[in-house]
């Protein structure tokens, strides 16, 4: 097995970007809402961190459980954003964008999952 493959993947890229966009969008949140940017940038670091722990795992049964926490963790993302739109903690045009990169990612996350299950199962 290739070592640091996930450094290829166009997921873990993706994902990496997303969560530096993310990082640098907390920095405006007022104080008050802490425990929220902090949830938001643990979750988007959650999504590419598991791509990379998984994608050392021996079997693909092992990576598809940690993509699928990826999943959930990009999921998360997207209803972390949802609050902060609600909050006014961002505007309409960056929960829109942010929104659609995390839509792409978890595409790509369900694809990639799809195509380790059948394999999974041997």
């Amino acid at each position: 097995m290739e070592t640091f493959r996930f450094l290829n993947f166009d997921v873990y890229k993706k994902s990496k970007k997303l969560h530096r966009k993310i990082n640098k969008l907390v920095k405006n949140f007022h104080k008050s809402y802490y425990y929220l940017a902090v949830q938001l940038k643990r979750a988007s670091l959650s999504v590419f961190l598991n791509i990379a722990e998984g994608s050392a795992k021996s079997s693909d049964k092992d990576f598809a459980r940690y993509l699928q926490n990826s999943m959930g963790s990009i999921n998360e993302v997207m209803a972390c954003l949802d609050i902060s739109f609600e909050a006014k903690l961002i505007n309409k045009t960056q929960f829109e964008e942010l929104g659609k990169e995390s839509k792409v990612i978890a595409k790509q996350l369900g694809s990639f999952i799809k195509k380790l299950k059948p394999k999974a199962k041997s």
